[in-house]
């Protein structure tokens, strides 16, 4: 057991300490060499001396602080002590200032590629970096929701080499990993997370379904708890997606032939859409979940009216029902679907 320690001691100590164990040597050596010197020099001329007046003395001198409350007077007590503490004062202090300097240096550099570990909580992990485009334009809109607020991002992403200046100016955390690897998820925090938004890795390639399937399957496996939207390709893929457990999907060409379609027939819906779905500006398409007792359309709507909101349809479990009539039955859980500039609030 002696053996073991001291081949450690050997190896960690004495053939290469860290920087924190460097400086703690040099300090304390400095530190003993001008207390002892000084208390062996002046003492003779000043014979209130202490110890601790010394150590004071060879502690501001180090510091390069030099109150003025002791000094040396006599020749030796000058230049063999108070000059070699002066130099090695300075060269401590210099020393210490590039050892902080790298540590900083060090860590901002490993924050940029990514491979810190963020401690975080009830943040957003979005998972894939598709083009920074797509991912400024996503942040604004979710930062346009005054619910969102300031929520911590970290984006995860297995091939960005370091996160784009413009991300890091919006306080987006980076990672670097396979995001199907346990390691990779446990730097993002996503235990702790509250939304986890997986894109798709090269939009319109159909192929890139299949890591994010998988990507999917690791997230779920991780963390139930978590709310998670899906973007995929194919549209086949969706059913695949349900069954690895996300909470919502978004397939982007099912969209698009929708947008295609009815920019042919009825042009400047894809405006229309745009307004009611951008958090940056116009009126929103909210989703309220109605809490009170059980009432009639008419009634719900009034009250939506109040707030300014234009009640357009009822959402219960997975059936949408817009346009209703004023004699359809809104129970509580349902979700009011409404059109209004702010969220709406309902008993």
């Amino acid at each position: 057991m002696m053996s073991v320690l001291f081949r450690f001691f050997r190896r960690r100590v004495v053939n290469s300490p860290t920087a924190p164990l460097r400086i703690a040597v040099l300090m304390v050596a400095v530190l003993l060499y001008g207390t002892t010197g000084f208390l062996y020099f002046e003492l003779s001329v000043n014979p209130d001396l202490g110890w601790d007046d010394a150590f004071w003395y060879a502690f501001v001198t180090i510091t390069t602080v030099g109150y003025g409350d002791f000094y040396p007077q006599t020749s030796g007590g000058r230049f063999l002590v108070a000059v070699p503490v002066m130099f090695f004062g300075i060269g401590l202090l210099g020393y210490v200032l590039s050892v902080a300097a790298s540590l900083l240096v060090q860590a901002k550099t490993k924050e940029l590629h990514g491979m810190s570990v963020h401690k975080l909580s009830n943040h957003l992990v979005i998972i894939n970096f598709p083009g920074l485009g797509k991912l400024e334009r996503l942040l604004a809109e979710l930062h346009g929701d005054p619910d969102f607020g300031k929520r911590d991002v970290v984006l995860v992403d297995e091939d960005l080499v370091e996160i784009p200046p413009e991300l890091v100016r919006r306080d987006v955390a980076f990672v670097r990993g396979n995001p199907t690897r346990e390691e990779t998820l446990t730097r993002a925090s996503l235990d702790s997370a509250a939304f986890v938004v997986v894109l798709s890795k090269k939009p319109g390639d159909p192929h890139s379904d299949d890591l994010t399937l998988a990507i999917t399957l690791a997230v779920e496996a991780r963390s139930h708890e978590v709310y998670t939207v899906v973007e995929c390709v194919d549209y086949t893929t969706q059913e695949l997606l349900r069954k690895a457990g996300c909470d919502r999907i978004v397939c982007t060409s099912r969209f698009a032939a929708h947008f295609l379609s009815h920019e042919l027939l009825n042009p400047g819906v894809q405006e229309v859409v745009e307004e009611l779905t951008s958090n940056l500006h116009g009126q929103q398409i909210y989703l309220t979940v109605y809490n009170g007792k059980p009432k009639k359309l008419s009634a719900l709507a009034k009250d939506c009216r109040s707030d300014g909101h234009l009640l357009i349809g009822v959402r219960r479990e997975d059936a949408t029902h817009l346009n209703p009539t004023d004699e359809h039955d809104v129970q509580k859980g349902d979700a009011v679907i409404s059109i209004g500039s702010t969220r709406l609030h309902l008993g």
